[in-house]
C-alpha cells in the first residue's frame, strides 16, 4: 500500500493517478471527505487526517510501503515557522508510530541554504525526517511553472508580466508539477538504504524573458517581462495581505543573488519531460 498526503493537490494528484495506472494499491490522505467519492471512484481507498494530527496520520500510514509526505505551504509564516514546525512534529510522531518502508518527501531547491527564508520550511521537515531510522528520499524540484498563472492576466490583457526574478535575462531551474508527481510516483517504487536527496528541473532553464516569449508566441501579440523594483516588494506584498513578507523576499532574493540553488551532483539530477510552452498553453485555457 502507498499513501499519499496532498491528493487532491497537483502533484498529489499525479503521484496518486500514476500508481493507480500501474494497477498499485493507494491510499489517499485529505483533509475532509468532499472529495473522496471521485478518488474512491477511481480505485483509491481514502483516509481522513488533518498535517497536524499526529494520531491521525499515523493510522492513514499503517502497513505502508511507501508514504508520500507532500507538506502544506504556509506563504505568510510568523518568525519561527509555528505553523510548519506543527506538521513537523505531528508527521516524525505519525511515522514514528506507523513505522512505513520508506518515505518520499517534497521538499525544495535550496533546502540546503542557511539563510531564513520562505523555503526554510522543507529546511526544517529536512532534518527533522534524516532523524528517522528508515529510507527517507527529499524529492527537491526547482520553481514551478505553474507559478506563471500569476501572470496570465496581465500577459493576455497588457503584454506584460511583473517579474520579482532579475536580472530578467537570468534563466533559473523551473519544472513542471506533472514532472515532480511522475518523479515522486517513480521514488516510491525504488529502494534504497539512507537517506538521500534528488533534485529535478525542466528540460531546460528558464529567465523572466523566456517567460515573456513564450507568452507572446502563443497569444500571437508581444509580451514583454518588466522587473518589480525591490524596494517596491514589502508594500506590494502587504498589500496582497501578507503580514510577514520578509520570508517571501528573502526566497526571491536568494533565487537571485544565487544561494537558492542546486547543491547535489548530477548523479541525483532528473529532467523532466515539460516544456514551459505546454504548461503556459493549460494555463491560459484554464483562465479563459
Amino acid at each position: 500500500m502507498f499513501v499519499i498526503t496532498g491528493i487532491t493537490g497537483k502533484v498529489g494528484g499525479v503521484v496518486t493517478r500514476t500508481l493507480l495506472s500501474k494497477n498499485l494499491p493507494v491510499r489517499g490522505v485529505m483533509r475532509s471527505a468532499a472529495k473522496a467519492g471521485e478518488w474512491r471512484a477511481l480505485g483509491c481507498e481514502v483516509a481522513i487526517a488533518e498535517m497536524d494530527d499526529a494520531g491521525a496520520l499515523a493510522e492513514a500510514f499503517k502497513e505502508a510501503k511507501g508514504v508520500f509526505i507532500l507538506p502544506p505551504s504556509d506563504f505568510d509564516p510568523a518568525p519561527g515557522f509555528p505553523v510548519a514546525c506543527r506538521i513537523i512534529d505531528a508527521l516524525v510522531q505519525a511515522i514514528r508510530s506507523a513505522e512505513p518502508e520508506k518515505v518520499v518527501c517534497l521538499s525544495t531547491i535550496g533546502a540546503q541554504a542557511l539563510q531564513i527564508n520562505l523555503l526554510t520550511q522543507r529546511t526544517l521537515m529536512e532534518k527533522a525526517l534524516n532523524g528517522l531510522e528508515l529510507p527517507v528520499a527529499f524529492l527537491r524540484p526547482g520553481w514551478f511553472m505553474e507559478n506563471c498563472a500569476l501572470d496570465v492576466v496581465s500577459a493576455s490583457e497588457k503584454g506584460v508580466i511583473q517579474s520579482f526574478l532579475q536580472p530578467l535575462d537570468k534563466a533559473v531551474p523551473m519544472v513542471a508539477t506533472a514532472d515532480v508527481g511522475k518523479l515522486a510516483a517513480s521514488l516510491l517504487q525504488q529502494n534504497w538504504t539512507g537517506k538521500r536527496v534528488v533534485e529535478l528541473e525542466g528540460p531546460c532553464r528558464v529567465s523572466p524573458n523566456d517567460i515573456a516569449s513564450a507568452f507572446s508566441q502563443i497569444l500571437g501579440r508581444p509580451v514583454v517581462a518588466e522587473a518589480v523594483a525591490r524596494h517596491a516588494w514589502e508594500t506590494l506584498f502587504r498589500e496582497q495581505g501578507h503580514q510577514f513578507p520578509s520570508p517571501r523576499m528573502q526566497m526571491i532574493d536568494g533565487f537571485n543573488e544565487g544561494w537558492i540553488c542546486f547543491e547535489g551532483s548530477e548523479d541525483e539530477r532528473a529532467i523532466g519531460d515539460t516544456q514551459l510552452e505546454e504548461v503556459l498553453r493549460s494555463l491560459l485555457k484554464a483562465g479563459n
